[in-house]
């Protein structure tokens, strides 16, 4: 057997290599700090605040944060990356591309998180390979130094044995971590010589007595350490602070055996402390991812309604996914998940996310077929349009075009590569068109100004051949004549200027001294009728009128006979009077109305 097998089997049997000393974190605490990482809360983190927070840990020489830090933010980071290139492809289908062609480019956050990562990943891979290289490095040294302790147990004692033991344990100290694999190994080799040490030599109870007592000093000190952690607001801060209290403790040597219970009880009493609220904070944690996955399946149910989506028009397909990106950053608001939900719930939700935009991209693509189609029908109108541009059929061809523009709207988007160019050319033949008109129409409003001028000049001389009182109706008759001859005037001004006429006229016939009523009324009537301007619509106008005179004469006579008629049912009535009387009122009135009816045609026939 051995001598590292043999005193290994005395270490254990023995009270002076208690296990416990040796391993002073393995308590159900520690386990459990192991098992539950805590997990921070970047639900409400922004592109900007991921890149900030990976930048800001890029010297960070503690690698276990570093990895906790990229496996947390990684699968956030990714969502954003995937919801920004599915927008990105939504936009690109959306516009005509072909999602073959499709190479996108995520934004300056994106690739600087990407770049970040990619650093700390290669840091860490590198930190880790020389760690082992270092670990075997310091697993030679520490056999070097049992080799060492072996010559020193097995040689002649002396005065100066002692210093080399201290030595080799001060050298042994400094060395740091080796292979997991032959760690226990190596400690339970180099514990074994240390005691076969004290065992082979007269002082070794006085010595290790003495090492004891400055153990126990130190486990004092961490023990003091430990309880003032109660004052630590930070969980998380007091959490990391116990652990390197109990790597310190674990590799401390053995104290009294008369402390050593009471010891670790103390220092686990304040340990348990720590723990306890950890165990709290960490209750807390789980309530919150709870409610949070609670709220995240819901969201789950809603999205998956959206995959099964279908539609023929594009503007229900954008309505629907302005609802889903609402639903998306409603599912962004919220915190994290329970770790062993979150691949199931983030399945869900991403599926039906993924699903819905995969058949919009698939109604995108059969679109493309009618855009074609409408490209045609546009390029047909642009022929059309075109056709009518120069033209100087003014009304004709501005309705037609205004008729094409209609027809113009009504048809749907076109390719679009084709978009702007196809408009264009439309828009030009259109423009041209209308430019033209306006620039006609210019030049007839500057007509209709003169032309106004001229009618209120010929006003001004009949007022003044009204002023005469000459009756001169020659004289009239040619002023009349002279300003149906006058073309049009501006629109705002048709009222006034008839208005500014009617008056005139009026004015003349008023003043005119050799005029009866009659001839007065037919000299009306003849102006209105344009009669007297020799208006070529003279004969149909008059013709209209006497039909419209003749019209209401039937129509007065219908109601005379009617009033009459009626009379004769009243008679027995005991209000007979009394209605007699109001029906004789209505019938000498229409009598009244139809004399001056009569005269009215009379005069027209005479005009005739």
């Amino acid at each position: 057997m051995s001598i590292e097998k043999e005193t290994s089997e005395k270490l254990e049997q023995q009270p002076q290599a208690n296990p416990q000393d040796a391993h002073e974190l393995e308590t159900p605490e520690h386990q459990e700090e192991q098992e539950h990482e805590e997990e921070a809360d970047y639900s409400h983190f922004t592109r900007q605040d991921f890149v900030k927070l990976i930048e800001s840990v890029l010297h960070e020489s503690d690698f276990k944060k570093v990895d906790a830090l990229l496996r947390d933010t990684r699968p956030l980071v990714d969502e954003m990356k995937e919801a920004d290139r599915q927008a990105g492809l939504e936009k690109f289908l959306a516009d005509g591309g072909d999602e073959a062609d499709f190479d996108f480019k995520y934004d300056e956050w994106i690739e600087r998180y990407d770049a970040a990562y990619r650093l700390l990943k290669d840091k860490k891979a590198k930190h880790f390979a020389e760690l082992e290289k270092q670990k075997d490095k310091n697993l030679a040294r520490k056999e070097e130094i049992l080799e060492k302790l072996r010559h020193l147990v097995d040689g002649e004692e002396s005065t100066t044995s002692i210093n080399a033991l201290k030595t080799l344990q001060t050298e042994w100290k400094e060395i740091g971590q080796v292979p997991a694999s032959q760690a226990k190994t190596l400690w339970a080799n180099y514990n074994a010589l240390l005691d076969r040490f004290y065992d082979n030599r007269s002082i070794y109870f006085e010595l290790k007595e003495l090492d004891r007592k400055k153990n126990l000093e130190a486990k004092l000190e961490l023990c003091q350490r430990a309880e003032s952690l109660a004052k630590e607001t930070q969980v998380k801060e007091a959490i990391k602070q116990l652990n390197e209290l109990h790597e310190e403790y674990r590799h401390l040597g053995p104290v009294p055996k008369e402390e050593q219970e009471a010891l670790w009880q103390r220092f686990k009493a304040a340990s348990d402390a720590i723990y306890a609220r950890r165990k709290v904070y960490l209750d807390e944690i789980k309530g919150e991812l709870d409610k949070n996955m609670t709220l995240k399946s819901a969201l789950g149910d809603k999205v998956a309604a959206f995959a099964s989506f279908t539609s023929d028009r594009i503007n229900e397909w954008n309505a629907k996914t302005k609802e889903l990106m609402e639903i998306q950053k409603q599912w962004e608001a919220i915190g994290g998940l329970p770790r062993e939900h979150s691949k199931e719930v983030n399945k869900k939700f991403w599926g039906g996310f993924k699903s819905f935009f995969h058949n919009k991209n698939e109604f995108f693509k059969n679109l493309e077929g009618l855009r074609q189609e409408n490209l045609t029908r546009k390029q047909a109108l642009v022929a059309k349009a075109q056709e009518w541009a120069e033209s100087k059929e003014w009304d004709k061809a501005s309705n037609a075009l205004k008729q094409l523009q209609q027809d113009w709207k009504a048809i749907g988007p076109v390719p679009e590569k084709f978009r702007d160019s196809v408009y264009n050319e439309f828009k030009q033949a259109c423009d041209l068109f209308f430019t033209n008109l306006r620039n006609r129409n210019s030049e007839e409003q500057k007509g209709f100004e003169v032309n106004l001028k001229n009618k209120e000049a010929v006003c001004a001389k009949i007022e003044a051949l009204a002023a005469e009182k000459s009756g001169n109706t020659d004289a009239l008759t040619q002023l009349v004549d002279e300003f149906t001859k006058i073309g049009f005037v501006p629109r705002n001004a048709m009222k006034s200027i008839q208005r500014k006429f009617h008056d005139a006229v009026e004015h003349f016939i008023a003043a005119a001294p050799d005029l009866d009523d009659v001839n007065k009324e037919r000299l009306r009537l003849s102006i209105e009728l344009g009669i007297a301007g020799h208006d070529p619509m003279a004969k149909r106008k008059l013709s209209n009128k006497e039909n419209d005179v003749r019209r209401k004469i039937k129509e007065v006579e219908d109601n005379i006979a009617l009033w009459r008629n009626n009379l004769e049912f009243f008679a027995n009535s005991k209000t007979a009077d009394k209605l007699r009387e109001e029906f004789d009122v209505k019938i000498a009135k229409a009598k009244e109305e139809l004399s001056a009816l009569k005269e009215q045609l009379r005069l027209l026939r005479s005009i005739e």
